[in-house]
């Protein structure tokens, strides 16, 4: 089948292979400016927009998406050349396909480019909501110290050149300071990021931030602008060269970047808008007074998993997410990770199926069409453990709970660390502290609390004697017997004793 280029001007010749956006872009103005516009938003927030828009009086939230990195040039690229249009492609479970064109998307920039523009965009009228996805090292938190972390040589860049910023923070403290001085109303800065709590923290870190570079409008913004927390879920692997030659030949569509995505999505809101909100109640999202505890469950399980999955799978020499999960000791590893020292730190989840939830995981984990990377699941890993696994791993040692399983993973991840899976083969490690982690995991190998010292990752953790015990048992028996023997043996332990 001959390809067409996927653009407003060939919008309509797609309509009888699939769903198309059917309002008038042109109309629509964008309420929303997006930090960070890769596959998950474009797969969540940006599809439930494009859901809404297409219910009448709804014109008001188009989607600005901004993006923020030089690394992003080329997504900018892309949409620009696209119209902002792209496919969104659903992987069934049973393998087959369903694809719309998503128009939510209306302006698109390029903050390297044009960092003015984007801070007098942030600080439009017309702009009422500023979203972001800047992944879980955006944040600049610093573990062990539990500050914004001033250190961060970008940070500094901002603090001395307050008009060309390179970090999130310099950009928002701009927009907010316009919007201030010529007396509008301020916005709801919402993170759709996998951080617990993550409105507080976007709210912590700007704020310490605000501090030091802008002092005087620290009253204003804990006045005028709103950090409301929210929940996402949708698993989104990276696109592959096979995902858009398939859709040339199958669909038509010439798309430089289309999106690939499981069935499930979920996103969690609470209800705290200083500027008014889209609603995207109708097309599914559910908005709530409290967010914590679905978000505690997600980041505990789901993205907690998805990283026990990945280091383990990576040292084990698999490739992709599902074939770690079709390992039948790694996913009986996981579940008891999940029963017995993740679900006694979830407290009560009223109106939720936990043991529905738990399983609906594994089965996610497995969909053999998704076929998420775990190079990519196991990224930055640095910044995600911290987040996902560590309050479990604390929660547990408060309590005198089992830690086994956690101090396990932390164990292989050390291993994993040295760049070589169980059988010799390179690991690709993408992590903005990959070369402390690299030494670390040298150290290690000689005394492996050494890994633990890490304190940005693992604050104090160190200095618990239960837990580096474990610790320590578990990375000799890696190294000794390798991972799906000690995975077989720890499984076996734990169900003999039930």
């Amino acid at each position: 089948m001959e390809s067409i280029k996927l653009n407003a001007q060939n919008l309509s010749k797609f309509e009888a292979k699939v769903a198309i956006p059917t309002y008038d872009r042109s109309l629509v103005k964008a309420g929303i400016v997006h930090v960070g516009i890769g596959g998950f938003h474009r797969a969540h927030e940006a599809l439930y927009t494009d859901q809404l828009l297409h219910k009448s009086g709804n014109e008001n939230w188009g989607i600005c998406g901004v993006a923020l990195l030089e690394f992003d040039q080329k997504i900018y690229n892309t949409l620009k050349d696209q119209d902002g249009l792209y496919t969104l492609i659903v992987k069934e479970l049973d393998g087959s396909l369903t694809k719309r064109v998503i128009g939510s998307i209306v302006e698109y920039l390029f903050a390297p480019e044009n960092p003015s523009a984007v801070i007098e965009k942030m600080a439009s009228l017309n702009t009422k909501i500023i979203t972001l996805t800047i992944t879980e090292g955006g944040y600049n938190y610093n573990e062990a110290t539990k500050q914004f972390d001033f250190s961060n040589p970008l940070v500094q860049q901002d603090l001395e050149h307050p008009t060309k910023p390179k970090t999130i923070f310099g950009y928002l403290t701009q927009a907010l300071k316009l919007r201030k001085e010529r007396g509008q109303k301020g916005v709801a800065l919402q993170s759709c990021d996998n951080v617990q709590g993550n409105g507080h923290m976007l709210q912590n870190m700007l704020l310490s931030f605000v501090k030091k570079a802008e002092p005087s409008l620290l009253e204003w913004i804990q006045k005028e602008v709103s950090f409301p927390n929210s929940m996402v879920d949708r698993i989104t692997p990276a696109t592959s060269p096979a995902d858009i030659l398939n859709l040339k030949k199958e669909s038509g569509i010439d798309d430089a970047w289309p999106v690939v995505c499981e069935p499930f999505k979920q996103w969690v809101i609470e209800d705290h808008f200083a500027n008014g909100r889209p609603a995207w109640e109708e097309v599914g999202a559910q908005f709530t007074e409290d967010v914590v505890p679905y978000e505690k469950m997600k980041l505990s399980l789901l993205n907690a998993g998805h990283s026990v999955l990945g280091i383990l799978g990576a040292l084990r020499g698999y490739a992709t997410i599902d074939e770690a999960a079709s390992d039948s000791n790694i996913a009986d590893f996981l579940k008891l990770y999940m029963d017995k020292e993740v679900t006694p730190t979830l407290g009560d989840l009223e109106g939720v199926d936990l043991e529905s939830y738990k399983k609906s995981l594994l089965e996610r984990f497995g969909n053999v069409y998704i076929k998420d990377q775990i190079d990519r699941i196991c990224s930055e890993t640095s910044a995600k453990l911290p987040i996902f696994i560590l309050p479990t791993i604390n929660a547990q040692l408060k309590g005198n709970g089992k830690i086994k399983f956690a101090a396990f993973v932390i164990a292989a991840w050390a291993i994993y660390s040295l760049g070589l899976d169980e059988n010799g083969n390179p690991l690709v490690i993408k992590d903005a502290l990959a070369d402390v982690l690299h030494q670390k995991a040298i150290a290690a190998k000689k005394e492996p609390k050494e890994f633990l010292s890490i304190e940005s990752v693992f604050g104090d953790l160190k200095k618990s004697e239960v837990f580096v015990d474990a610790y320590r048992k578990s990375y000799h028996d890696i190294l000794k017997n390798g991972v799906e023997r000690c995975v077989l043996d720890l499984n076996n332990e734990i169900l003999n004793k039930i």
